[in-house]
């Protein structure tokens, strides 16, 4: 009897996922009130000098890149719990094809297979 390919994660691997997603969504979330703690640092005080005041300038922009990027993520794993809702986590959108456990596990809001990426890298070359 020839073995068929699983076309979707079963229920409690798809609970599994969001168990994961949601505690990566409170790290993100931690990390942006931290960043945000620091970007809010009170600025009426005078007390720095230059030097200072340079290095808190180039510290709050590094703080504001980061804190761009935990949103970014934060986003991208509110999609990967819609796509867990739909039942349609972990299905590459180019192949159709589920997306390694392994993979989804190290990155829980991919959207592509390593083949779906590989493909999508093809077709931006011709481009």
């Amino acid at each position: 009897m020839e073995k068929k390919e699983k076309v979707r994660y079963t229920d409690e691997e798809l609970q599994e996922f969001k168990e994961l997603i949601l505690s990566k969504i409170e790290q993100a979330q931690e990390n942006c009130n931290r960043l945000k703690e620091i970007l809010m640092v009170d600025e009426s005080d005078t007390t720095f000098n230059m030097m200072e005041e340079g290095a808190s300038t180039q510290q709050k922009e590094i703080a504001s890149q980061q804190l761009q990027q935990q949103m970014d993520f934060i986003r991208k794993l509110q999609g990967a719990l819609m796509r867990i809702e739909n039942k349609t986590y972990g299905v590459c959108r180019i192949t159709g094809k589920l997306i390694p456990k392994a993979r989804l596990l190290a990155v829980p809001h991919a959207t592509l297979s390593i083949e779906g990426k590989e493909i999508e890298a093809e077709r931006k070359k011709k481009h």
